[in-house]
């Protein structure tokens, strides 16, 4: 039931053709509705994936403002190469760990970060790159999903466990609900990186799943939540567990679909003139 590992390349392809569509389009419709673009200056994207958001972001500011996106996968960095080339657009695409970027301090006069899939251990070190490669008062955007995301998905997990006689793993499952940040955690993070005036905005997402084996299947699921979700669990007992998920939704659901919701969330600040 849980899909084989998957390719950099097949992951791009995926997270292109079904993630950025619709999971990373509720964060950037997000960020496009309270984020007010510069009229000149550079630009960066970090978490870019395969260009998509940054492309129309580009598109939306025009050729005064310079864009620079940056991603983890290299494969994404072609794709969105591929896209830029076909639309004319003057964005610039570069491989670059999110949580050491190869950028110089106080360089941009915009710095956009999409944690959205990233895991939770890093969103601390990516939030502070982010400031620290920002100009004083610069304005700096963050996505991510934040606290009370997945909560349908923690309590089957849960319940999976425990009927699996994982009992040992079930506090694997708290650590997971807990990780997630408030708003009051990354401002905490953020304000003694030098990040002022800072705004956040949470918006209610929910996906929606025809049954346990159509939630396992998703690629959102299958290839990226799922990954981090399961990492605690030995992989000779993975399988066991995806299935009994799986089970449980389809008892819990009666015949209505099974909603996964996320606190989808945007912190916009301006990095301080000196700190």
């Amino acid at each position: 039931m849980l899909t084989s590992p998957k390719t950099k390349k097949e992951l791009a392809y995926l997270y292109d053709l079904f993630v950025a569509t619709d999971w990373g389009k509720r964060f950037s419709q997000l960020l496009d509705e309270h984020l007010e673009l510069p009229k000149a200056g550079d630009a960066i994207y970090v978490g870019a994936g395969t260009g998509g958001h940054a492309l129309a972001l580009q598109e939306r500011a025009g050729e005064k403002v310079k864009l620079l996106g940056l991603d983890e996968n290299a494969e994404s960095i072609e794709l969105a190469h591929a896209k830029a080339l076909a639309v004319k657009e003057s964005v610039e695409f570069r491989y670059a760990n999110t949580g050491s970027l190869p950028t110089a301090d106080d360089a941009f006069d915009l710095v956009i970060g999409d944690a959205s899939l990233i895991s939770v251990s890093r969103i601390d070190q990516m939030l502070r790159e982010l400031i620290r490669s920002a100009k004083p008062n610069a304005t700096v955007a963050f996505m991510l999903p934040t606290a009370s995301s997945f909560g349908e998905f923690f309590s089957v997990y849960w319940e999976a466990l425990h009927n699996c006689g994982l009992i040992d793993h079930e506090g694997d499952v708290e650590r997971l609900i807990l990780q997630l940040p408030t708003v009051s955690d990354l401002e905490e993070i953020a304000k003694p990186a030098g990040l002022e005036e800072v705004m956040s905005w949470t918006q209610r997402e929910e996906f929606d799943f025809e049954s346990g084996e159509a939630f396992l299947a998703a690629p959102l699921i299958a290839d990226f939540l799922m990954q981090g979700w399961l990492e605690s669990v030995p992989g000779t007992d993975q399988e066991r567990v995806a299935r009994e998920v799986a089970r449980v939704i389809n008892e819990d659901r009666h015949e209505a679909e099974f909603a996964l919701t996320v606190k989808a969330t945007l912190l916009v600040g301006r990095k301080a003139l000196v700190h």
